[in-house]
């Protein structure tokens, strides 16, 4: 065999383990660029505090069971404008701390165990927000669908939490414990 024809098959044979190698790493993880994040801090009797964010980004690490996802604070949405405003300007200041990350991972994951039922699993991390950190437990349930999976679950904050200082002219107004809705749809990468 002559040196051309082997650094050939060489070179095909090192491209073809390349694309192998790509590939499986690229099935390790979940990617959603569109997930939902509602939250609702309303109390009966005043107008609802509720807001939804169709934007959030999403990873799931299928090998090491590991989460994170990113929400523009920006990009949440109310019914009214004004308490958009209010939400950007007087409480998340969203021009400072223009995002929440949250970092964690699902406890004993294993794609291979999910189907079309959804399952249970916790979830433990931290929620960066309004430049501080928190520690979140919660249970979320996975399903996975063809080359998808869901991820739904919700969780409870508090603004002492992320040091946000609520006015006291409106202080009756905003739920002590707020609910946050995740609703999560990742596609393999």
């Amino acid at each position: 065999m002559d040196k051309r024809r082997k650094t050939r098959i060489i070179k095909s044979f090192l491209f073809i383990s390349l694309l192998c190698i790509s590939i499986s790493f690229a099935q390790e993880k979940y990617i959603g660029k569109k997930g939902i994040l509602t939250f609702e801090a309303s109390e009966k009797a005043f107008e609802p505090v509720k807001a939804k964010n169709e934007s959030v980004t999403v990873i799931i690490n299928t090998t090491t069971g590991e989460i994170a996802s990113l929400a523009l604070m920006k990009e949440f949405r109310f019914r009214n404008a004004l308490m958009e405003e209010h939400f950007n300007e007087n409480y998340i200041e969203s021009d400072t701390y223009p995002k929440a990350i949250f970092k964690g991972k699902i406890a004993a994951f294993d794609l291979q165990q999910l189907s079309e039922k959804e399952k249970e699993f916790k979830v433990s991390g931290s929620l960066t927000l309004h430049g501080k950190e928190k520690k979140i437990d919660t249970p979320v349930l996975i399903s996975k669908v063809g080359d998808q999976l869901f991820l739904k679950g919700k969780f409870i904050v508090t603004p002492q939490d992320f040091d946000i200082s609520i006015p006291k002219i409106v202080r009756n107004k905003i739920a002590k414990n707020i609910q946050v809705f995740i609703d999560f749809k990742l596609k393999a990468k």
